[in-house]
């Protein structure tokens, strides 16, 4: 089956994106979603991908220069992220992250969940962001690091941390919505999330069609739904 490996910030607006692609076309798509960096190390080796949809534009611009994509891709959209705490949490979801920063020095903070910043966008934004606040060095003894955001949001929401940085994508799904508080982080704080798009050598048809129905109205209009603003160049 054709196959779209997906930053997994993605993972609800693009699942209804796909949903409504094949309602209007018949034509079926495999999403798999994870880390950015984790797919772009997997293409260079030859996973057998058909498009790649990234959390940030560096990866889809590395896949290029190797020669490991049909072009330098298109951008999609331009991501946010903000801080999460579940009901019942000890911390305030404040985006300026001054609560934070007394519940560090308070005690209340034990763990905070962020994306692995080695191989995950919006884990590097995260620590873009905390770095900004001054807040980075103090907190790394507390982080707990998802391999992906989606799992970042899970230790976030499950109590397996106080709090954490997630993408704002995954706070507006219902489901991840009913669990807690956001409020989002300073777009300033931290390097733009440009998200970029590229087709893989050997893409069949129905994924070339889905690479072109992406920037169309009506997905467009889910991927805004979930946040995310789209590409201005």
């Amino acid at each position: 089956m054709p196959t779209v490996a997906a930053a997994s910030d993605l993972k609800f607006a693009l699942e209804e994106v796909a949903a409504l692609f094949a309602r209007d076309t018949g034509h079926t798509l495999r999403l798999v979603f994870g880390s950015s960096g984790n797919f772009y190390s997997q293409i260079l080796q030859g996973a057998p991908f058909h498009l790649y949809l990234s959390a940030d534009e560096e990866f889809v611009f590395r896949l290029a220069d190797a020669g490991k994509a049909v072009d330098r891709g298109r951008l999609y959209a331009r991501g946010r992220i903000g801080i999460m705490v579940a009901h019942g949490s000890p911390l305030r979801a404040d985006g300026q992250l001054k609560d934070l920063a007394a519940a560090l020095q308070d005690g209340r903070l034990r763990k905070f969940a962020i994306a692995n910043p080695e191989h995950a966008p919006y884990g590097k934004r995260a620590e873009e962001a905390l770095r900004h606040a001054g807040l980075w060095d103090a907190i790394r003894p507390r982080l707990v690091l998802g391999e992906n955001i989606s799992q970042a949001a899970q230790f976030a929401t499950s109590g397996s941390a106080q709090g954490g940085v997630i993408a704002l994508s995954l706070a507006l799904a219902p489901s991840v919505a009913q669990l807690g508080t956001f409020d989002l982080i300073p777009e300033a704080w931290h390097q733009p999330l440009r998200q970029r798009m590229v087709l893989l050598p050997g893409a069949p048809p129905p994924v070339r069609m889905f690479y072109d129905y992406l920037s169309t109205p009506a997905a467009q209009a889910i991927m805004v739904r979930y946040g995310f603003a789209m590409p201005r160049d």
